[in-house]
Parts: structure tokens; C-alpha cells; sequence
């Protein structure tokens, strides 16, 4: 494990794996759609392990038969299920919550940098109760390009007001790590998110951690007291 920078300023974290686990209502999204196109239902776990690449792969799950055209056909309404039913079963991983609690207790600035398309990621923070308390929000289409390019990084940076060598980056995907890294910031992967069936210790981070309380202890994070 690589030491912390000095007096770190922020955290930014990936949305889906990392701080939410919104698996059960994207699966839900899916099925809805399988029935509607008569389709075998898939399994719930190997949807799971692929959230962190986005709808594409999910719908890939069960409709990677009819090819990537037919796949772009079907987005608009899967992510129209998806919307209907955001933030029904998606909740903080065990231990977010105080997690976040601690950071801005300690007076620093967190934030999300996700891949996942700005009007939905906007409606499921604002529905998770996070909109007025993260400083910084940067989704798959805020710039041209997304993870692993390190820009949405430092646009997020730049919105929470932090120099990239004195903020973290957290992140259940290797292009989390890859995106950290480029952008300057010391990275985070975490054993708790979907990891897309890859190793989070294979991929050059400068740290691994197991849970939510483990980022709050290697922070030196006091608990906030009632």
C-alpha cells in the first residue's frame, strides 16, 4: 500500500459498485425487458458482475445473440425501465454512509465521477439523498470523453475546489484506477463492488481495501458522534 499524500482535500468516488449498489434495480430493468420481448430471463449474478461497464453490457446478458445493432435498438427502453424503477433497491453499501458522514465531519470535500448518463445519475443521487451534499458531480457525458480518460476526473476535481495530488479517487473498476492515476490522484480499488470478474489487486492501485470502514481508517476518519 502506497502512503497517502499530505494533507489530503477530497475523496471522488465511481457511482455504481463503489458507493451504491444499484445491481438489483438495473437487473429489474432487464427483466422487465425480457418480458416484453419474450426473452429467457438471465441469471441474476453474472448480471451483476458487469454493472460497472454500463447498460450496454447488461443488455449483453441477454440479448448478445442479436448482435450489437440490435443492442443499440434496445437501450432507449431498457433505460426507460430503468429509470421507472431507480432507486426502488438500490441502496449505500454497508458502511457508505458513515463513511461519508466522517469525511465531510473532517471538513473535506467529496464527489462522483461515473460513466453512467447525466440524467441518470442526477435523478439517483438527488433520490438517494445525495445532491446537496456531494461538491462535485461529473457523469459519462458532462465531457466528451469518460473513464479511463483521466478529464472527468479532473473536471471534478476542479468543481470540488481540489488539487488532484491531494484527493483520492475510489473505484470498483480498472478504469476507476486507470482514470485516478492519469489524473494525478492516489487510487482506491475496493473489494466490495462488482469488479467485473477482475482482481482489484492486479490493478497497480495504490491501495485495496475490503470495506467502506477500512478508506475511513486508512483517512484517519474520527467517528461522528449523535
Amino acid at each position: 500500500m502506497k502512503s497517502l499524500p499530505e494533507n489530503i482535500q477530497g475523496v471522488l468516488f465511481d457511482l455504481d459498485g463503489t458507493l451504491l449498489d444499484s445491481a438489483p434495480d438495473l437487473y429489474a430493468a432487464l427483466v422487465a425487458q425480457c418480458t416484453e420481448e419474450g426473452m429467457p430471463l438471465p441469471p441474476y449474478a453474472p448480471v451483476r458482475e458487469v454493472v460497472s461497464r454500463g447498460a450496454r453490457a447488461v443488455l449483453r446478458c441477454a440479448f448478445a445473440d442479436r448482435g450489437e445493432p440490435a443492442l443499440e435498438l434496445l437501450m432507449p427502453r431498457y433505460l426507460e425501465l430503468y429509470q421507472q424503477v431507480m432507486a426502488q433497491q438500490t441502496s449505500a453499501f454497508d458502511g457508505i454512509d458513515d463513511l461519508l458522514a466522517r469525511i465531510e465531519a473532517q471538513g473535506l470535500r467529496w464527489g462522483i465521477v461515473t460513466n453512467k448518463a447525466a440524467f441518470l445519475t442526477d435523478e439517483l443521487v438527488s433520490r438517494i439523498g445525495w445532491a446537496s451534499r456531494a461538491s462535485a458531480v461529473v457523469s459519462g457525458d458532462t465531457l466528451a470523453v469518460k473513464k479511463p480518460d483521466p478529464a472527468p476526473v479532473l473536471l471534478a476535481c476542479e468543481q470540488a475546489g481540489v488539487e488532484p495530488a491531494r484527493c483520492l479517487f475510489i473505484g470498483d473498476d480498472r478504469r476507476d484506477i486507470q482514470a485516478g492515476a492519469a489524473a494525478g490522484l492516489y487510487t482506491v480499488a475496493v473489494s466490495w463492488g462488482y469488479l467485473d470478474g477482475g482482481d482489484p489487486h492486479t490493478w497497480d492501485a495504490d491501495a485495496v481495501l475490503d470495506h467502506p470502514a477500512d478508506l475511513a481508517d486508512l483517512l484517519q476518519l474520527q467517528p461522528v458522534v449523535a
